[in-house]
This record gives structure tokens, C-alpha cells and sequence, in this order.
């Protein structure tokens, strides 16, 4: 009985059938817990780097978050879009359509490894002077670009990972991704562990943990993949991959890529900016700054982890549903699913206050030694704000995934370019006006406070954006085109 209950639970689930909430969370669920296990492996680095380096060390790894989300969020992105093709042809029932979009994938997956590796390691330099990290900073350089030179290496094995999980999903099974992932944080763990404490490699050991626990869990993801789903095993003329299947998977993938790099763009300026706030005359004189944005930060992506489980698992419900032409099943979903977001937003906020109490979650990420006053106030003025207006956050989540299964990669792409324009601009010009013309590290608290609100300005310029769509389209059940067979558009 235990193992017919075992094997149940890793079938997929139907999109296009039953209570369109319980399908909703039922699906959602494993996504959920594999995006929180996916920051267990920023939060084991972060934990351990900051609990057995030095500061300046700490900073530097902390600096490179945003630079390392530009070019794996872009695979990130690709690969959940590329998806949407893969997921209409399951809604219709294609499995010759499904084996071309495997295919086609695996191909452009491939061109994008090769691409994003060389151009990442090309800029890294320039990268790192965006964000005022640069070898006058010593210690802080070193560190940061050492782990980015690392990670950026192991980019295949990133892309590769997210591209299978994706896939996987489009089918409605996301608990394999789950149980791949579960071993490959308890592997990553325990490589951090050997490669810092036990080898004393540093930055560097924590980096080669993760990319070397990232490419053993892709492997083994896909030999399972192909071995459970005999539908998958791939025959010659399923690489006889067409100019217009490459064209579909781009004009999905590509502008969902570019809309979750073009986000990191606007938390580089945001770094470059926090950064400020510990230098006095082109000299850094603290570390405080980076090391309390930089744990708040961590912590607010933990929390926002739930909103994004379950807007990732809207794209491929909206995606199979459009691809079986249920379009009222659309907008049941998509509705229902915004009170699963509203109820989820207010947990993450609950959570979120009571970590704040006494610095609680400061002392997740830093030794005691790091922990101040002025790192304790920088972290709070950031997640009190950010906390407090978190359903304009989650609004995106579920709207710019739902937004991208209906094919509308477009309006994707106009929120992202919104949400950077708005970020950039606060950023720039408010913190900079509330500290009397320059940020310092004497700059007051309200110059802090201007920082903190780019977030939620960002927000909300994309929620106008994706109003579009959501009103127009979904709730109007008024659609371009239907997938028809899932293997091409089928125009209006």
C-alpha cells in the first residue's frame, strides 16, 4: 500500500481537470517547497561564509547577488517560458509535440550555456565597478570575484537544472523536482561544509558547492526523467527541429529571460547605492550597510519564496488549460489563485516581523561580532517597508505568470521594463535628495528610507502594466490565439 501511495504521489497532476483551487494547490505545493530549498542553498552559503569568514569577505559574496541574478534569473526566465509551448501541447494531448519541444530545448539550452558563460566571465570586471566593488577594496574584490568567476563557470549546470525542472512541470509533475532537489541541497550543504571548514577554501569552496551539487542533481534528474516516462525518449525525427519551432520557444522564452535580468539591472543600481551608504569619501570606512541589506535581502527572498511557488505553477496551469481551449477555466483559476496569494502574503509578513525581533534573522547569515546596531537598523528600515506592501508583490507573481501561459510574453516584458525604470529612478534620485546631494555614511536615516521604497515603487509600476492583460484578456476570456494541436499558433 505504501508503495502504490509512494508512486501515486509522483504521477502528474491533470491541469485541465477538477476543483480548479485544490488542482491549483495540490500542484503548487512541491514548487513551493522546492523554491524554499532552492534559498536553502543561498542561505547554507551565506550562513556558513558568514559565520566562518571575515567581514570583508562576507560583503563581498553579499555584493554579488545581483550580478549572479542577471545571467541565472535570464536562465531562469528562458527556461519557464520555453515551457509554455511544451505545456499547450500537453493540454492538447500532443506527445509528438511535446518530444519538439524537448528537443528544441535542449538545443537553445545548449547555445545559451556557451553564450551567457563567456559574457558573464567578459563583464564580470566592469560588473563588480558597477556595484563600486573594485581591487581597491582589497579584500571585499577578491572575495566577490572570486565566487562570481565560479558560479558564472557552472552556468550550464544552472541552466540545464532549471530547463528539466520546467520541463517536468509543463507536464504537471513537480514533485520529481522536488526529490531532485531535496538531495541536491543536502549535498550542497554537505559540500559546504567539507570545501570550507574541513578544506579551508573559502569563498571559493562555498561556490564550488553549489555548481557541483547542481550539476550532479541535473544529471540524475534527466536519466529519471527519461526512464519514467517512456513518451520522452526521443526518436530521430524529433530532431528534425524547424526555423519555426525555434521561433516559438524564443518569442515565449526570451522576453520572460530578459524581464527577470532586466529586474537585476535595477538591483544593481540598488547595490551600488547601499554600498554608498558605508563609504566617506571614496573610502570604505564600514561594512554595515552591505551586510544588513545584504542578510535582509536573503531573508526577503526566502519570504517571497511561497508567492513565487505559486505563481510559477500558474504558467503551466494557464498554459495546459489554453492549449485544451477552457478559457473560463482560466479565469476560475487565475481568480481563486490571487486569494491563495493574498492569504499566503499575509504568513510570509507574519514570519517576517517576528524574524525582525532582536535581529533575529542577522544572526542566520553573520556572527555575533557582525551584528550591530547600524547593520541591525539597515536590515529592518528594508523589510518593514517591503513587508508592508507585499500584495503588490504577490499580485505580480500570479499575474505575470498567468499573463505568460495565455502567450502575452509581451506585457511580461513591459511590467520588467517598468519595474527597472521605476526602481533606477527612486534609486537614483530620492535617497540622494533626502542626504542633502550625496549618499555617505552620514547620510541620515530618511536617505535610507528612500532607498527601502524602490522596491514597492517598482511594484506597483509593474501591477499597472499587467492590469493590461489580466483585465483585457483573462477576465474577458478574449484571446489572440488558441494552441489548437500545441504544435503551432494558430492566428485569429
Amino acid at each position: 500500500m505504501k508503495k502504490k501511495s509512494l508512486s501515486a504521489l509522483f504521477q502528474p497532476v491533470e491541469l485541465t481537470q477538477g476543483e480548479c483551487w485544490k488542482t491549483i494547490l495540490s500542484f503548487s505545493f512541491p514548487i513551493i517547497v522546492s523554491y524554499l530549498l532552492q534559498q536553502v542553498y543561498t542561505i547554507s552559503d551565506a550562513a556558513i561564509v558568514g559565520q566562518t569568514l571575515t567581514a570583508q569577505e562576507v560583503a563581498g559574496v553579499n555584493d554579488t547577488t545581483s550580478l549572479i541574478f542577471i545571467f541565472l534569473q535570464f536562465a531562469f526566465g528562458v527556461s519557464a517560458g520555453f515551457c509554455v509551448v511544451t505545456s499547450c501541447n500537453v493540454g492538447a494531448h500532443n506527445p509528438a509535440g511535446v518530444r519538439r519541444s524537448l528537443t528544441t530545448q535542449i538545443v537553445l539550452s545548449a547555445a545559451l550555456t556557451v553564450i551567457l558563460t563567456v559574457l558573464a566571465l567578459l563583464l564580470l570586471d566592469p560588473m563588480l565597478a558597477w556595484i563600486n566593488v573594485t581591487p581597491d577594496n582589497g579584500e571585499v574584490y577578491r572575495a566577490a570575484y572570486t565566487y562570481c568567476a565560479i558560479i558564472f563557470a557552472g552556468i550550464g549546470a544552472q541552466l540545464f537544472y532549471n530547463f528539466i525542472c520546467s520541463f517536468l512541470r509543463s507536464m504537471g509533475d513537480s514533485v520529481t523536482p522536488l526529490a531532485f532537489l531535496l538531495f541536491s541541497t543536502v549535498l550542497n550543504v554537505g559540500l559546504d561544509l567539507l570545501f570550507i571548514i574541513v578544506f579551508r577554501w573559502g569563498v571559493a569552496g562555498a561556490a564550488i558547492a553549489t555548481v557541483s551539487a547542481q550539476l550532479i542533481s541535473t544529471l540524475g534528474c534527466f536519466a529519471y526523467a527519461f526512464s519514467k516516462y517512456p513518451e520522452l525518449r526521443l526518436h530521430q525525427e524529433d530532431w528534425q527541429i524547424t526555423c519555426h519551432d525555434v521561433t516559438r520557444h524564443l518569442i515565449q522564452g526570451i522576453p520572460l529571460g530578459l524581464q527577470f535580468s532586466v529586474l537585476a539591472i535595477g538591483i544593481i543600481v540598488v547595490q551600488s547605492i547601499v554600498v554608498q551608504f558605508d563609504m566617506l569619501n571614496g573610502v570604505m570606512v564600514s561594512n554595515s550597510a552591505q551586510n544588513g541589506f545584504g542578510a535582509a535581502n536573503k531573508i526577503n527572498n526566502l519570504l517571497m519564496t511561497p508567492l513565487n511557488g505559486l505563481g510559477s505553477a500558474m504558467t503551466s496551469f494557464t498554459a495546459q488549460n489554453l492549449g485544451a481551449g477552457d478559457t473560463k477555466r482560466i479565469k476560475k483559476g487565475t481568480l481563486q489563485s490571487l486569494i491563495i496569494m493574498l492569504i499566503m502574503a499575509a504568513c510570509s509578513i507574519l514570519i517576517g516581523l517576528l524574524l525582525t525581533i532582536n535581529g533575529t534573522y542577522l544572526h542566520i547569515f553573520l556572527s555575533a561580532d557582525k551584528v550591530t546596531a547600524e547593520t541591525l537598523r539597515f536590515g529592518n528600515s528594508y523589510l518593514y517597508i517591503d513587508l508592508s506592501l507585499y500584495a503588490f508583490l504577490g499580485f505580480i507573481f500570479v499575474a505575470r505568470n498567468c499573463v505568460q501561459g495565455i502567450g502575452k510574453p509581451q506585457f511580461v516584458l513591459g511590467a520588467g521594463t517598468a519595474e527597472l525604470v521605476a526602481r533606477v529612478a527612486v534609486c537614483l534620485l530620492l535617497p540622494a535628495a533626502l542626504a542633502g546631494g550625496v549618499v555617505s555614511a552620514e547620510a541620515p536615516q530618511a536617505a535610507v528610507y528612500g532607498l527601502c521604497v524602490a522596491d514597492p515603487f517598482a511594484w506597483m509600476s509593474a501591477d499597472a502594466v499587467l492590469c493590461i492583460p489580466f483585465i483585457k484578456n483573462i477576465m474577458r476570456e478574449n484571446y489572440d490565439y488558441l494552441y489548437g494541436s500545441g504544435q503551432k499558433l494558430i492566428e485569429r
